[in-house]
């Protein structure tokens, strides 16, 4: 990889004050050396990098005409804002981005006081920045709130509650850009709509506007000819009235690259008041060739070199979403009920072939969690069979939806959950470590963990014939390199299976019940002097209770490992079946603890949190001394002076 170049203006920059000190014709060097500085960084680091390159201009022209961070800017979905990030004193920290110890991905309030807003599920900006801006009409501030959400994002319901509510409140100071980065900047988005742009966010434009309409209220037909022509006039060339009818004073679409564009047009805006609407075409990868050419492939890409570009060579080992999506479409062509159902995550849960192969049966739609899981459950109420590929941090957004629409009415919806556990480098806002809880606690629900990716195969064809809802929650990344069956073959539901036999004497005997794939670094813990029973449960939900009571009966001491929050989750599942078997066997309960867990390496996290084979081994060894400490004979004992002169 090439040497960084010298930033002669970027190295100025360790605030917002310094980049306002700038003459406007030194703006356009500054976001090339921006774009560059950042393409190199992540390049060096990994992380989220096609959305970033397209909001190199955008980052540059807010920070400039916004007095941040007195102004609130509140970026949505959040991974797109390192330029952000360069800009507000963190240049020097990029070389961490991601890394345990190191800065987020996203927006953090406890990283930077120019995070206004922790983001990171998408669509709540609009939202935030509103109880901002309301906040600061209610003390009498004269600040600004802004808020800059995707055109994907977009697409989600709370973005337009939030529109809805906005549109009302009246004389406050909210701007929402929309970043729309989702097709190219047409020959319309040029020169003419510059001027137009320019235009109509002026005062005089908007002044103009307002006279007009106290002319003509007290003639009605004409005030609504005259709203008619200027909707029309402005639909000409602009996609705003929806907008418009939310009650905002709609703007764009502009060139989001263009800094002569966007800098006057939010100049005006500044210095007007209610609530405005800026819609921005950005490109995805913008300024790198090959990002703009795959922006899918350089969305969130690991290390690589900026000037070879991103390898596209297949994993040493099949990854978790890899066996789904070939389930995915193995099932379809054994079962024509079957279709696919995502919220705009075709590509990160493994369905670009189902929908290839099966476009009829694929359906993503968009941003929007709650909407799928409804939308799945009307399919199953006629006969269909939809599976909802979903992450397991996203399901936590349509929980009502889970409960009420499908739970309730028992309807045969699956669920195939990726990302179930610690994700690395995303953190805690993209965890999955919740839904062994949270979907315990509903009725009707079955609850898979499998342990490898065969069994994850096998599980996915048992929740698809279940006659009810079932989710099958699977990790991140490659598995152990299990053999993967090519049949549909299914487990018996509720049933787990002891994998390891303590060869222990009576009095010594552990049995470690492991759920999910922490199955194998319980094994290697296990195969240790411990010498330890261990059981893949495979079910949270039915628990096998049999087996809980069998390994009880027979060992000293259990242990349950989980890669979930202990409140409620599996180990919480094991205490209460040996309660209501009246089995008083102790049990260590081995999970994440009751704080939200950084970004970082995976194995690293789960070495953090005790969740490797020597962390699972030590909490072992801590909890249950004295059953593994090995019993003295009698002559030994009488060796020992001290003994030996009590006795006498």
């Amino acid at each position: 990889m090439s040497p960084l170049p010298p930033q002669a203006l970027l190295s100025q920059i360790d605030s917002p004050a310094d980049l306002r000190r700038l003459d406007r014709s030194q703006l356009r060097p500054l976001a090339d050396e921006l774009r560059d500085f950042l393409l190199r960084s992540v390049a060096g680091t990994g992380g989220h990098l096609s959305s970033n390159l397209g909001t190199v201009e955008l980052a540059v022209a807010l920070h400039y005409v916004f007095q941040t961070p007195e102004d609130r800017l509140v970026w949505d979905v959040g991974h797109q804002t390192y330029a952000h990030k360069i800009l507000t004193g963190r240049r020097d920290a990029m070389k961490t981005l991601r890394q345990e110890g190191g800065i987020s991905g996203f927006p953090r309030r406890a990283e930077s006081p120019y995070d206004a807003f922790g983001t990171a599920h998408s669509s709540t900006s609009i939202s935030a920045a509103l109880g901002m801006a309301v906040a600061a009409r209610y003390r009498g501030e004269d600040r600004h709130s802004v808020a800059v959400i995707g055109d994907g994002a977009m697409s989600a319901g709370e973005a337009f509650e939030a529109l809805n509510n906005a549109g009302v409140a009246g004389d406050v100071r909210l701007l929402v850009v929309l970043n729309d980065n989702d097709m190219s900047i047409s020959p319309a988005v040029g020169a003419l709509n510059r001027h137009l742009a320019r235009l109509m966010s002026g005062r005089f434009y908007v002044a103009a506007k307002s006279a007009g309409k106290q002319v003509l209220k007290h003639l009605p037909p004409m005030l609504e000819l005259a709203r008619k022509l200027e909707e029309h006039a402005k639909g000409m060339v602009v996609p705003g009235t929806m907008f418009e009818e939310f009650g905002f004073n709609y703007i764009g679409p502009i060139d989001g690259h263009d800094l002569d564009a966007l800098i006057p047009t939010l100049q005006n805006l500044r210095g007007l008041r209610g609530p405005q609407f800026l819609h921005v075409v950005t490109r995805k990868g913008h300024g790198y060739a090959r990002a703009e050419a795959d922006p899918i492939l350089y969305h969130g890409p690991g290390k690589f070199d900026p000037d070879v570009g991103v390898s596209k060579a297949a994993p040493a080992r099949i990854t978790y979403t890899q066996v789904f999506g070939d389930w995915l479409c193995d099932m379809a062509a054994a079962d024509k009920r079957l279709v696919g159902i995502t919220p705009a995550m075709r590509e990160g849960s493994g369905m670009v072939r189902f929908e290839r192969e099966f476009p009829d049966r694929y359906f993503d739609v968009g941003i929007a969690e709650q909407h799928a899981v409804t939308f799945a459950a009307g399919l199953a109420c006629e006969g269909i069979k939809p599976v909802v590929a979903i992450y397991s941090t996203f399901l936590q957004r349509a929980y009502d939806q889970l409960i009420h629409d499908v739970a309730l009415q028992n309807l045969p919806v699956v669920f195939a959950l990726d990302r179930g556990g610690l994700v690395g480098a995303d953190g805690a806002t993209h965890h999955g470590v919740f839904d062994l809880s949270y979907l315990r606690c509903i009725p009707n629900m079955v609850v898979m963990t499998p342990s490898d990716e065969n069994l994850c195969r096998k599980m996915l064809s048992t929740a698809f014939h279940h006659d009810g809802p079932a989710a099958v929650r699977y990790p991140r990344g490659a598995g152990t390199g299990a053999t993967i069956e090519t049949t549909l073959e299914t487990v018996p539901i509720g049933r787990g299976e002891v994998v390891r036999e303590s060869s222990a004497r009576p009095g010594r005997r552990i049995a470690i019940l492991a759920f999910g794939p922490l199955l194998h670094p319980a094994l290697a813990a296990a195969a240790t002097a411990i010498d330890a029973t261990v059981a893949d449960m495979r079910f949270v939900k039915p628990l096998d209770v049999d087996l809980v009571r069998r390994l009880a009966d027979a060992h000293d001491a259990l242990v349950s490992v989980e890669e979930n929050v202990l409140q409620g989750g599996a180990g919480s599942a094991c205490a209460e079946a040996l309660g209501s078997l009246q089995r008083a066997t102790p049990l260590l309960c081995l999970g994440l603890p009751d704080h939200f867990i950084d970004h970082g390496d995976h194995a690293r996290l789960l070495a953090g949190e005790g969740l490797d084979a020597d962390g699972i081994e030590a909490a072992i060894r801590a909890r249950f001394a004295d059953l593994l400490r090995e019993p003295r004979l009698v002559k030994d004992l009488l060796r020992e002076p001290r003994l030996v002169k009590k006795a006498g």
